[in-house]
């Protein structure tokens, strides 16, 4: 057994294998790019060691640089983790030559499964059934064009090379062929250094099934069981079940079982794999006897803690024994499904923007396992891989967490998880939490009827919780509070009070809360008689009565505290970043250390708000003049901080509502923002540029109906044809208003 291990990886994946190298009593020494320098892994690894800077291909990517992590630490073996190297042939054969064991297949399973049109053909050569379409290398778009009128629409682009959804394109007439072509090529050269397509008949309505297969080098191939991933959006998985709802529900689910998990075996022995690895298939649901081998992920796949909740294997540990040399002891009747699992992937996202990334710094985490909690019948596990205070960069992939939960049934299960979202509290960075308890709780879901377009359709009916006068009244209290009864403790929230926190002075208070919309709340709170009560309106609206009362404290200006609002109790975790000097201007007091931002947090809900200046507060009500209510904004903003990849139009251009203007790529996603109205187009950026969030790329310039001349009051006519009115705001760099009569 090795007594050192290198995990070329970051994140919840590196994390997940130092715990179980740890247990096997196998030194982890983990790498990290300066992006990751606090990073949770590097701190739970044995020892860590650095590779460069924070892009990817400096670091995770760079294949020269681990060699040389691992001559450094003594690491006799590398785990790649999933995603970077994990399915990389090159790198696997550099580990070979440098004497190094790859945790993983050899070098030739990576390259037949690392491709997509090799892999399909090769694996229909023996036997396992394939999606019709076309799978030849080496084809130019004209090509693919002229294929494409034979596979017929609606077809589906994928890149031959990498996974993860990263590529995928659905094309369902041939007039955005060539365009979907241009932007799947992009995207496959930037995510995996290959750009080759292949195109295949796009199957309505289909469920994304997947077997985990574990094979040693001693000739012996197993399966255990398959996973339903057919929770899905823009190909990327979002919650993952063991075992499918749908094997579940066959006429004899034991042996469709059995057929997908010799199909995958078949897969595995055709090119003598090595390790774990899945097959992923797409099955009919109307026809479920009906299933077609999509590829083969020659690594962990993200959801495997399903297949162990349900089996009871650890599939990282089989890893490293089977690197090891090891054989399987485990044999095809040795496994027994128990139970049912299910995972939710917990992003840094916004997912009422699209599902934007995001990024920040965790102020305050809270995850379920830490809790006691939870019906005893059901097990939660969580796969974390940020700790309080770290950062969540857009340099890569957004996933932070995986939340897992296994019950006696499927029922049980889902239930378990939806109560363990509810625990699972990150301020800091948005997130995508609520959004996975509304799909857990959706009837479809939870009845079982599941397809790939799902959250799509489901998506616009959610309901997401909307900001109420509960949550401003909350801040604004935790704001208040901040002031604290005496210098040495301003500014550190009701929890270090020693009288029991008190707000000061009697007169009623003016607080504003500017909310992510770009609005403003406006609240007054004043006291009532009944000690620590108050009565709080928002934005002249009725009154309610509130009083809070801490709760258990965290680090910093963090913790959970009660709000009582109208005679009901709601808990929030609160979280303020760094605090800095404030004025009378907040609506704080003067004198007082004001926060510019507070994150309140309830049941998986987030929100961030600002507590804002005179002059912010000016600022966005300014930004709301001169534009009619609910006219689309004629700048054009990234919404997260990445790299311009292409502009789709030049300067000047004249430009339709919804026209593809500027493509960003963040978080390894390409992400198109487009035209709100028509009109004439000014580009801010050029391909190549770094841009901020919020950062303007784009301007879109409208001609009046009524144009007016250059001097109004001069027309062929000789008459006046109108005034223009307009006032420019020093601050804000341009006219906020324009009337014209």
């Amino acid at each position: 057994m090795f007594r050192t291990v290198l995990v070329a990886n970051r994140g919840e994946i590196a994390c997940r294998v130092i715990r179980t190298l740890k247990s096997m009593g196998i030194r982890a020494v983990a790498v990290y790019s300066d992006a990751d320098a606090n990073a949770r892994h590097v701190g739970e690894a044995d020892a860590a060691v650095r590779l460069g800077p924070a892009p990817a291909a400096e670091s995770y990517l760079n294949i020269e640089a681990i060699i040389r992590a691992c001559r450094a630490s003594g690491a006799e073996a590398v785990h790649p983790g999933y995603g970077f190297l994990s399915e990389n042939s090159t790198f696997a054969r550099a580990l070979q030559e440098a004497g190094i064991v790859f945790i993983g297949p050899g070098p030739e399973a990576l390259a037949v499964m690392g491709d997509k049109i090799r892999s399909k053909n090769h694996v229909a050569s023996h036997g396992v059934p394939v999606v019709p379409g076309i799978a030849r290398p080496g084809m130019n778009d004209d090509e693919l064009e002229v294929a494409a009128r034979r596979v017929g629409y609606p077809l589906l682009i994928k890149p031959s090379a990498g996974g993860g959804g990263k590529g995928m394109h659905i094309v369902e007439r041939h007039e955005d062929l060539m365009d979907e072509l241009a932007a799947a090529r992009r995207v496959a050269s930037g995510a995996f250094g290959d750009d080759t397509l292949f195109l295949e008949r796009l199957v309505r309505s289909p469920r994304h099934i997947e077997v985990q297969v574990l094979a040693d080098n001693h000739g012996n191939v197993i399966h255990l069981g398959e996973r339903e991933c057919s929770l899905q959006r823009r190909h990327q998985k979002v919650i993952e079940e063991a075992p499918s709802p749908l094997v579940e529900a066959a006429q004899d689910p034991a042996a469709l079982r059995d057929r997908l998990g010799e199909a995958a075996c078949n897969a595995a022995r055709s090119v003598h794999y090595s390790g774990a690895g899945t097959v992923e298939f797409l099955v009919s649901d109307e026809h479920p006897d009906e299933f077609f081998f999509m590829e083969m992920n020659t690594r962990l796949q993200v959801e495997h803690p399903v297949t162990e909740m349900v089996t009871g294997v650890d599939l990282v540990e089989w890893q490293v024994r089977i690197a090891a040399g090891e054989r399987l002891t485990l044999a095809q009747a040795d496994v027994e499904l128990s139970g049912h699992a299910a995972e939710a992937r917990v992003y840094a996202e916004v997912p009422r923007r699209s599902f934007i990334p995001s990024a920040g710094t965790v102020l305050f985490l809270d995850e379920p396992d830490s809790h006691a909690g939870g019906p005893a019948d059901t097990r939660i596990r969580v796969d974390s891989g940020v700790k309080q205070g770290q950062g969540v960069s857009s340099d890569y992939d957004p996933m932070v967490a995986k939340v897992i939960a296994w019950g006696a049934d499927r029922t049980a299960a889902l239930s378990a998880l939806d109560e363990a979202l509810g625990r699972y509290t990150l301020l800091g960075v948005d997130t995508n939490v609520e959004y996975l308890r509304l799909l857990v709780n959706d009837d479809d879901v939870r009845s079982g009827h599941l397809d790939t377009g799902l959250i799509e359709r489901k998506l616009p009916g959610l309901g997401f919780r909307e900001l109420g006068d509960s949550e401003v009244a909350a801040a604004a209290l935790y704001a208040l509070s901040m002031e604290g009864p005496a210098d040495a403790e301003r500014g550190r929230g009701p929890w270090h009070h020693r009288d029991g926190w008190r707000l000061g002075a009697p007169a009623p208070r003016r607080v504003a809360i500017a909310t992510p919309d770009g609005g403003i709340k406006d609240l007054r709170v004043s006291r009532t008689d009944q000690a620590g009560e108050f009565q709080i309106t928002v934005d002249g609206g009725p009154a309610h009565l509130a009083s809070l009362k801490p709760g258990l404290p965290g680090p910093g200006n963090s913790g959970y505290m009660a709000l009582e609002f109208d005679g009901g109790t709601i808990t929030f975790a609160v979280a303020v970043p760094a605090v800095q000097l404030g004025s009378s201007d907040a609506g704080l007091g003067s004198a007082a250390p004001a926060p510019s931002q507070l994150w309140l947090g309830n049941a998986g809900w987030a929100v961030s708000l600002g507590l804002p200046s005179r002059e912010e507060r000016l600022r966005r009500k300014l930004a709301a003049i001169g534009r009619v209510e609910g006219a689309a904004d004629p700048q054009v903003r990234s919404p997260m901080p990445g790299t311009v990849v292409s502009i789709g139009v030049g300067n000047g251009d004249v430009v339709d509502a919804g026209e593809v203007l500027v493509s960003v790529e963040a978080m390894k996603m390409e992400h198109r923002l487009v035209a709100p109205i028509a009109g004439t187009v000014h580009i801010a950026v050029r391909t190549g540029d770094l841009v901020k969030a919020d950062q303007v790329v784009a301007t879109i310039h409208t001609a009046p109906a009524n144009p007016v001349p250059a001097n109004p009051a001069q027309t062929d006519s000789g008459d006046p044809s109108g005034v223009v009115l307009s006032t420019t705001i020093p601050e804000t760099g341009g006219a906020v208003a324009a009337l014209q009569d």
